[in-house]
């Protein structure tokens, strides 16, 4: 695998500019679709391309930015069309059903800031956009909120690429790593925010049988 990804990004690095752009693009939309698709590593390695002078920042930022939230909206079509269905075993048996609730107490909890946060939870991204869409929620809202978690995530790895150089790899690793805690973390958090909604509902629960028996 990693002799895989070292030959790609040879390839990738001998493309003339506008083919280097392509690629980047359809990997930022294609990881939002296909989740194993590696897009924060291409999109690190874009940075890098861009310090090393092929690509420009700029654009790497742009077409990263444009590329995830399409992916994103896709997915969120895909949510709005099929629906509850989603959630059958039977049907969508290599979809993570354990991932769909987490994100639906997420979307319950936080609402669109969950979308603003979708590019920074990494494995997370695509449930996101699928429960996002079987949640209904508002089409402009949820492009809006998707594109700027895109913007500022892409921008802030591909700088990161552009800004380390030859160690860009080291970018990739460290975000391995943060993926890791950051969705532990937010998990974690939601947790506490439903024991915390539990245990006041158990509290009224007497102070409304008291008000009924009076």
């Amino acid at each position: 695998m990693l002799e895989w990804f070292s030959n790609f990004f040879t390839w990738m690095q001998g493309l003339p500019p506008l083919w280097a752009y392509l690629t980047l693009f359809a990997i930022a939309y294609g990881e939002n679709v296909a989740p194993p698709i590696p897009g924060d590593m291409v999109i690190v390695f874009g940075g890098y391309m861009a310090g090393v002078g092929p690509l420009h920042l700029g654009v790497v930022i742009l077409l990263s930015t444009i590329g995830g939230a399409l992916g994103f909206m896709t997915m969120f079509a895909v949510g709005v069309r099929l629906g509850e269905a989603l959630l059958d075993p039977d049907r969508y048996r290599w979809l993570p059903q354990d991932g769909f609730e987490k994100a639906q107490r997420w979307i319950q909890t936080y609402g669109y800031g969950v979308i603003a946060a979708n590019r920074f939870l990494s494995g997370a991204r695509s449930v996101i956009s699928l429960s996002a869409g079987m949640a209904q929620m508002e089409m402009t809202r949820t492009l809006w909120w998707c594109t700027v978690s895109a913007f500022v995530w892409t921008g802030l790895i591909s700088y990161a690429g552009y800004a380390v150089g030859e160690n860009w790899q080291l970018v990739v690793t460290y975000l391995r790593t943060y993926g890791r805690v950051i969705l532990a973390l937010f998990c974690l958090v939601v947790v506490f925010f439903l024991v915390r909604w539990y245990w006041r509902r158990q509290q009224q629960a007497p102070a409304d049988d008291g008000g009924k028996q009076s």
